[in-house]
């Protein structure tokens, strides 16, 4: 048995500006034991998916099991089974401790206690949080805060939990702290899934098993990292940055231009370019110059997730 299934599932809102499609027959199959990743830009669909998957939205149509379980009509049979942590969400009680949160939250799960103070110690071992465990909630820092809210999603050891950017606005070394702590997880049993969403590609990169990549309501690709990435191995991404900003109407009309993504930074901007001609790399440069452009940085990589999802979608995820 899958650990989620998704089978035609159309989400439909009524807003002032009329009908809105955020899911458009979404059919998804993730496997017990998956670290699954799902990709998409702001407004793709994937909060609309995890909220429908979490049981705390009903599909428009088609349906949706989590466990074997109908989203729909066996919502309280879902939901001791699974948990949700999302990125910069602000839980618990500011006047409690780090600690008491933790077994608070423990105690509605109705976990025993002996169990319950076992676990809120293992994790902030793991974690490394053990120096807060008495500090006040409301004075922690947002990677410490963010830190207590991983470990009260795990620690009622659900079968499947829902990772939504958890590691949204932290630090390099938080971030990789709960990377390496989820990863750990997974691996300790063979029945535990976690389902990613992300706008970090090395992320995914890192972490993901499988990645779905969503847009604009559907899902247009699902397989490996390694295996999305063979779909484009003939081709090569071009970083390349400029000052000051110039126009790049023309980019497009270059011999080897595939698709390109433009960022503008402070004093200039960043573009990176899928081609599959590497004699073209001198007419790019040539042109910049020929409009004003100063190359400050120019690298030539192989393709990455975020090549894959500029091919498919057009668009980067932010």
């Amino acid at each position: 048995m899958n650990a989620i299934e998704v089978k035609g599932v159309w989400r439909i809102f009524k807003t002032r500006e009329g009908i809105v499609e955020a899911l458009k027959d979404v059919n998804l199959e993730i496997r017990k034991g998956e670290l699954f990743g799902l990709l998409g830009p702001n407004g793709a669909g994937k909060t609309t998916l995890i909220r429908i998957l979490t049981t705390l939205l009903l599909p428009t149509r088609g349906k949706a099991y989590v466990l074997g379980y109908d989203t729909s009509t066996e919502e309280l049979k879902i939901r001791p089974l699974i948990n949700m942590v999302s990125g910069g969400e602000y839980s618990g009680y500011g006047l409690l401790t780090v600690k008491e949160n933790l077994w608070m939250f423990s105690q509605f799960y109705g976990i025993p206690g002996k169990i319950a103070k076992k676990r809120i110690y293992e994790f902030a071992e793991k974690l490394r949080f053990k120096d807060i465990l008495n500090k006040k909630v409301r004075n922690l820092s947002t990677g410490q805060r963010q830190k207590m809210n991983i470990a009260r999603g795990f620690l009622t050891d659900p079968k499947v939990i829902f990772l939504d950017e958890p590691t949204l606005g932290l630090d390099v070394e938080v971030a990789r702290e709960i990377r390496k702590f989820v990863k750990s997880w997974i691996m300790e049993r063979d029945n535990r899934t976690v389902v990613l969403t992300t706008h970090y590609m090395h992320e995914a990169e890192q972490l993901c098993d499988r990645v779905a990549i969503i847009n604009e309501g559907r899902i247009i690709a699902v397989d490996t990292v390694e295996n999305l990435k063979k779909r484009i191995s003939s081709e090569f991404s071009l970083v390349i940055k400029v000052s000051p900003k110039v126009d790049i109407s023309w980019i497009s009309s270059i011999d080897g231009v595939l698709k390109y993504l433009c960022r503008e930074e402070e004093n200039g901007m960043r573009l990176r370019i899928i081609m599959d001609k590497e004699e073209s790399i001198g007419d790019l440069v040539d042109g910049f110059i020929k409009r004003g452009g100063k190359i400050n940085y120019l690298n030539k990589e192989e393709p990455t997730l975020e090549d894959v999802f500029l091919k498919l979608t057009g668009r980067g995820l932010e």
